[in-house]
Order: structure tokens, then C-alpha cells, then sequence
């Protein structure tokens, strides 16, 4: 039998647990989510399932355009959609008045089907496949971010091809490797993103080959240090080194940069410990240094960008599981719960974590540690390693905090199982944006056709 949910009757289902527990919830506080009881989420919708707070994902876009403006040069605001895509957070991003970065050919035709403007999308990636990069054109996609020489003499050659122009950015390798607590200068020379900014004679030549095309218009250059980097001191050593690296470009090659992209990573809180920086704090703080940097050096850059993703999306995510089984071994106990690493995977990818609570127990005591572990047929499918939770039983609903950024995202049907619906809520209102697979959809790609 398959059970399919459908969001659309939060109202009578919350009035009915409310009439039904209103003595229990006098004694044990549950958790709201924008105004609604998880339970009438999970009750309507099923779990797992993602429940992203609309007004914070609102609030943070809102901080960034506000925010990040300079009287000396413009500005620009990409949201970076790796982090969570689908067409109800396109809409957000569009209504906010913000750019967006895509990295593949499916997130350029999500966000072309969902009304957001081309002349505001820049195409990122590493390996742009033909049918990608003819997209891009096909679509109308205003700046494609170049990423090595191969794809830099493709790009032109397309562009002539179909006599229709393109703007352009190189990504370069600054040599910084960022981290949460640290970053490590000249390091990561390796990446597989972009062209170390030390080989300047063969970026100049990069540039120059695409100038001379009457169809590529090249902008300037790109950057990215890392991701979750929760201090400044990273970005302001980087926006140093492209300083010093845009001067080079300019007086030794006579090549002109007019934007500049940042890149993001900026961090987020997961558990009660992590320090972050605020959205507003983030950028003052890369307003002000290239503002400085700027006038130090001598150099006019017209543009400046930034793309914050999960800092959008993050915290704004909550990820809800039914609680199931559990069992009792020498050194642990486990909690086992409906969902795991086919809906989250960074804990088993690397080894992420998450703070949680029961959502339906949230004033009783925590009094028990947990090994928290998800039902895929894997060993490494653990959620959480350890954490102390009230006494659980089976119907129980746990919660995962800053569930919103490369969970979904990354979400897969690694032994068949379905992935989760998404839900947006705001002021005691939710709606579905993203169903939930059904069993037909797992088998609705299989086909037996002869190859010819």
C-alpha cells in the first residue's frame, strides 16, 4: 500500500490535537514551527519531512540587499542555489530583487521555469558539458563564470557559432584554504576549481583570447575560499590577495576588472557552541575592506558580488523524523528514526552535526544519551553520534536544527527510499512546495527499449 499525504488541512488537523491533548499540552510544551505544532506537521505532510521558516529565509535575503551597498561601486547579491533549489524558493530569491548562482544545467532550467530572469544568472561549474553551455545560450543566460582553459576557448567558439554574445568571468584560485576556525594562506593550489591567480601569463592570455572575440564580453574575476567559515579574517586576507592580483592584471597586462565576485561560505550556527558572524556584520565587513583595498590600490571596480547560500537557507531548516525502534548494545544506545542519510547525508559524508530535540517533549528533562541512527542499510548511517534527549518512545518526533542547506539538496533514493516533502511556513500557515516521491515515482524512469 502507498500512503501519499497531502498538506491541506493544518487547520482542522491543529484544532483537532488541540481540542484532543489541550490537558497533556498544558504539562509538556511541543515545539511551533512559524506559529504551527510540529506534530500537526508531521500528521499532515508525514516525515521525514523539511519545514522551512519563510519569514527567516525572507529576513536574511532581505539582510543581504539591504546590507550589502556601497557608495563607491554597485553591488550584487547572488544566492547560491546549491544549497536548496526549487521553483517557491526562486520565487523568494526573485521577489527580493536578487541574482542567483547555478552550477548545472538542471538548476539553469529550475530557475528558468520558475521566472527568473536570465540577465541575473550566473552559470558556475567545473565541467560545463556541451548541452549545458548550449543551454545557457538557448536560455539566454547572461554571465557564464569560466573555469579553465578548455572551457574558456569552448565558450567563444559557441558564442561565434551562434553569433550571440555572452558576458564573462574567469574564476581564479587566490591561494587561501578556508575553514571554520581557520584558513591556511598559499595553500590549496590543488583545487579543482578555477586557475591558481600565480600563473598570471596564462590567465592574461585566457583573458585576452576571450577579448578578442566580438562576441565576449569578459567582466572580471571570480573567487570562492571554502564554505561554513564562521570568521572574517579569511575573506578580508582574500579580498587582499585579488587586490594585488587585479594591480597585476592591470599594469603588467593591461587588463581591465570590472566586477569581482567574492564568492560566500559564510557560516551558520548548528549547535549551541558554533560562533557566527551576523549577515549584516558579514557585510560591513567586506563593504569596508574593499572599500579600503580599493582606494589603497588605485583601482575602479565597478561591481562587487557575494554569493550566500546556506546563510540564507541554513537555519531557516528544520529537518522532522519519526522516531521508530530502539536498540541497546554494549556501548550505545540507539534511537532509531524514519529517515537518515537518504534525506541527509553530510553526517555520513562529513560527519556534520546537528543539535536536536524531541519536538513533542520540549520541557521534559534530558535525561538519556542517544545514538541517533537513520533506517538506510548502512552502518555509517548514523545522524547523530551522541546526545541527550528525554526518555523517547516510538511515535516520538525529533527535530534537526539548521536542516535548511544541503540537505534536501543532496537528498537521494539510496535504497529505494522515497525523499521527503518539503513544506514552507509562515504566521501559523504552511504549504506544500515540494511533494513527497511515491513508490510509482521511483520506477517512473524505467524503461525497456532497445539501443539503436
Amino acid at each position: 500500500m502507498q500512503f501519499i499525504y497531502k498538506c491541506v488541512t493544518l487547520e482542522a488537523i491543529q484544532q483537532t490535537i488541540n481540542n484532543k491533548n489541550a490537558k497533556e499540552n498544558d504539562k509538556m510544551k511541543e515545539l511551533k514551527i512559524a506559529g504551527i505544532n510540529c506534530t500537526a506537521l508531521a500528521k499532515s505532510c508525514g516525515t521525514p519531512l523539511y519545514v522551512y521558516d519563510e519569514e527567516k529565509i525572507e529576513e536574511q535575503l532581505n539582510t543581504y540587499m539591504k546590507h550589502f551597498k556601497s557608495e563607491r561601486f554597485d553591488t550584487e547579491v547572488l544566492y547560491a542555489s546549491k544549497a536548496f533549489l526549487c521553483k517557491a524558493m526562486i520565487e523568494k530569491v526573485v521577489e527580493a530583487g536578487a541574482s542567483l548562482d547555478v552550477v548545472s544545467g538542471g538548476e539553469l532550467y529550475i530557475a528558468h521555469q520558475s521566472g527568473m530572469p536570465m540577465d541575473k544568472v550566473f552559470f558556475h561549474g567545473n565541467n560545463k558539458s556541451d548541452e549545458e553551455l548550449e543551454l545557457a545560450f538557448e536560455l539566454g543566460c547572461k554571465t557564464i563564470v569560466l573555469d579553465n582553459v578548455l572551457e574558456t576557448q569552448k565558450v567563444i567558439r559557441i558564442a561565434e557559432n551562434l553569433g550571440q554574445s555572452v558576458d564573462v568571468m574567469l574564476r581564479i584560485n587566490p591561494g587561501i584554504k578556508a575553514h571554520t576556525h581557520e584558513y591556511i594562506v598559499t595553500a590549496h593550489i590543488d583545487s579543482k576549481f578555477g586557475i591558481s591567480a600565480q600563473r598570471q601569463e596564462e590567465i592574461a592570455s585566457l583573458v585576452k583570447e576571450a577579448e578578442q572575440s566580438k562576441h565576449v564580453n569578459f567582466k572580471g574575476f571570480h573567487s570562492h575560499i571554502g564554505s561554513q567559515i564562521t570568521e572574517m579574517e579569511a575573506f578580508e586576507k582574500e579580498i587582499e590577495l585579488l587586490v594585488d592580483f587585479v594591480v597585476d592584471m592591470e599594469k603588467k597586462h593591461n587588463i581591465k576588472t570590472s566586477y569581482l565576485n567574492i564568492g560566500g561560505g559564510f557560516g551558520i550556527k548548528y549547535l549551541a557552541k558554533d560562533k557566527t558572524v551576523p549577515a549584516q556584520r558579514v557585510c560591513s565587513v567586506l563593504i569596508q575592506k574593499c572599500e579600503e583595498s580599493f582606494a589603497q590600490a588605485g583601482i575602479n571596480i565597478e561591481r562587487v558580488m557575494i554569493e550566500p547560500g546556506r546563510s540564507i537557507v541554513g537555519e531557516a531548516g528544520y529537518l522532522l523524523y519519526t522516531v521508530g525502534y530502539q536498540k541497546e548494545t554494549q556501548n550505545k544506545h540507539y534511537l532509531f528514526v524514519d529517515g537518515g542519510m537518504s534525506d541527509n547525508i553530510r553526517p555520513a559524508l562529513y560527519q556534520a552535526e546537528y543539535g536536536c530535540d524531541l519536538a513533542n517533549k520540549m520541557d521534559v528533562a534530558k535525561s538519556k544519551t542517544y545514538c541517533i541512527a537513520g533506517k538506510a542499510c548502512e552502518s555509517g548511517d548514523i545522524v547523530i553520534q551522541e546526545t541527550k534527549l528525554p526518555e523517547a518512545a516510538e511515535g516520538d518526533l525529533l527535530v534537526l536544527y539548521s536542516a535548511g542547506a544541503y540537505g534536501y539538496a543532496m537528498a537521494n533514493n539510496y535504497n529505494k527510499i522515497n525523499r521527503p516533502a518539503v513544506v514552507f511556513a509562515k504566521n501559523g500557515k504552511a504549504r506544500t512546495v515540494v511533494k513527497r516521491e511515491s513508490y510509482e515515482d521511483l520506477i517512473r524512469l524505467d524503461i525497456n527499449e532497445p539501443v539503436e
